[in-house]
């Protein structure tokens, strides 16, 4: 079949699948982290290598994909990737030892980091300026979909098949598949290029990029700036930043001798190209704070833990919707007004976890509301900001954004988890605060018998707070209780004391995504101006 012959539409859909498998991969694997790890017989902080190893894998892909699919054709770089992905889910898959596994996962994650960032490319080349918003937003509805729905649906091949290796099989077919259709369906792009692949820039960009990222994933723990201060993280950032700072350096010697430095500095001088950057960072993070929903459900609306998973589909759902909107926006009202409603729908969905929900059906509005905006920002408006008036080295400022937003994924959980952990921590003051008007209120309005006012007399010596409350076993207390209806009350009292604590850290948490929406409104607003400026 000729290039002629090829469609548009076969190229949108082999791209959206191709990112839709790649998006699943990147989540599907949290469900199956504790089977995998007993598989291996190795404890969970070395288990968690197996995410760790394909964040740094995309990390270093995507700036490198970006540029090479540019240089040498978007259609040969798809099927180099998804061949990269489908060999990699192979070799996961069949891996004998944990070493293996590991490395299976990198060689994975090389090919999954840039079939988004070549379907964009290739729809910025190849559409119309007036039809790319729509396609962006497919693409970017399958990205955020695939991320959202990715542990959802690990937990339901796992339930069914209990089997932890047909998570990565299943990518197998679907990469062939996709190398044939895209062999004979995709038309050839690339962009006109001058001198020889920058090999030194090249490593230099990949030791950057590990360094940073492997620092960031090295925070942990309650606070921020403790995790900031061990050498783990600032020793690596720091080689990071003087790396890149060198990679810098050599670029712009490069250009002056007409080369075709890997990281084209012009990109960064640019204003519009930063405040992009800056928002996709934190797109990444308002991303990064739905991986939290399900334990919200689980902690504060009483889910079972093993459906928490499922409550996740409603905000997949939106998002693509979202994204899908955001894409026709970007068309008909441009960039600018799409990133701004974004911010302001996210911003009202996250408000109402804190403020709003009492129950499921108001769990699901605000999950609907949240997934929709961000759902707005994942594909068309910052593709389309990154790249305008670009007339070569498009892959490489998608592949910046991509980068951008990985960072932000990396960094946020750490501050959403401080606000948690914070909110757990006044569990002990709690107890000892309100933890004794709660049980008098819940028993002024019972119907005890005598014998259970008896009971609980004796009770109430051992919980009297004659110590720390913090070191009173409620459990014991309960489990030596008699009368069913005491036995109620107490754990109630419990219960909300717990309910208080996990309210106050969720609640950290979703007020903290508020601030993040927030100030992606203010930077659209501050973006106007400048891409107008920009467009004369």
């Amino acid at each position: 079949m000729s290039h002629k012959s090829s469609s548009p539409t076969w190229a949108i859909t082999l791209f959206c699948i191709g990112v839709l498998m790649a998006a699943l991969d990147n989540g599907i694997i949290s469900a199956a982290l504790t089977t995998i790890n007993s598989s291996f017989d190795v404890p969970a902080n070395w288990g968690a290598w197996g995410v760790t190893i394909y964040t740094l894998g995309l990390a270093i892909s995507i700036p490198i994909v970006g540029k090479i699919s540019d240089r040498f054709g978007r259609k040969k770089l798809f099927i180099v990737e998804v061949a990269l992905f489908g060999l990699g889910s192979l070799l996961v898959a069949l891996s004998p030892n944990f070493a293996f596994y590991l490395v299976a996962r990198f060689i994975q994650a090389m090919g999954g980091g840039g079939i988004f960032i070549i379907g964009s490319s290739h729809v910025l080349s190849t559409f119309p300026a007036e039809k790319q918003g729509k396609a962006l937003g497919i693409l970017g509805a399958m990205n955020g979909v695939g991320a959202i729905l990715g542990p959802n649906l690990g937990s339901v091949i796992l339930d069914l098949t209990g089997n932890w290796h047909l998570l990565f099989l299943i990518n197998v077919p679907i990469a062939i598949i996709l190398i044939i259709l895209g062999y004979y369906k995709i038309q050839e792009t690339k962009e006109p290029s001058v001198g020889k692949l920058d090999l030194i820039g090249t490593i230099l960009l990949s030791l950057a990029v590990l360094s940073i990222m492997y620092g960031l994933t090295n925070i942990e723990g309650t606070s921020l700036l403790e995790s900031l201060a061990t050498f783990n993280v600032y020793g690596f950032l720091i080689a990071g930043i003087v790396l890149f700072a060198g990679l810098i350096f050599y670029n712009r010697s490069l250009e002056k001798r007409n080369g075709d430095p890997i990281l084209p500095v012009g990109l960064l001088v640019r204003p519009t190209y930063l405040l992009t950057l800056l928002i996709g960072a934190l797109s990444g993070a308002l991303l990064a704070g739905m991986i939290y929903i399900p334990s919200f459900s689980e902690q504060v609306l009483g889910i079972a833990a093993e459906n928490s998973g499922y409550w996740m589909t409603p905000l997949a759902l939106a998002s693509g919707i979202g994204a899908g909107l955001g894409g026709a926006l970007v068309d008909k009202k441009g960039p600018i007004l799409a990133v701004f409603l974004s911010g302001v729908i996210t911003a009202i969905g996250f408000l109402l976890f804190p403020t709003w929900i009492d129950a499921k059906w108001q769990f699901i509005i605000s999950s609907c509301i949240a997934g929709l905006g961000i759902g707005i920002l994942l594909g068309a408006p910052l593709n389309i900001l990154a790249t305008e008036r670009l007339e070569k080295d498009k892959g490489s400022a998608l592949a910046g954004l991509s980068l951008a937003r990985q960072i932000g994924m990396t960094i946020a959980p750490t501050i959403y988890a401080g606000f948690i952990v914070r909110g757990f921590n006044q569990i002990p003051s709690l107890f000892q605060n309100d933890f004794g008007t709660i049980l008098k209120s819940k028993m002024e309005k019972a119907d005890l018998s005598p014998e259970a006012l008896q009971e609980f007399q004796q009770v109430a010596v051992s919980m009297a707070p004659t110590s720390s409350s913090s070191e009173i076993d409620y459990s014991k207390i309960l489990e030596h209780i008699q009368d069913p209806t005491l036995k109620e009350i107490i754990q109630s009292s419990v219960d909300q004391i717990t309910l208080t604590a996990s309210q106050d850290g969720y609640g950290g948490l979703f007020y903290s995504t508020v601030v993040i929406a927030a100030i992606i409104v203010l930077l659209a607003i501050i973006l106007k101006p400048i891409r107008n400026k920009n467009l004369r």
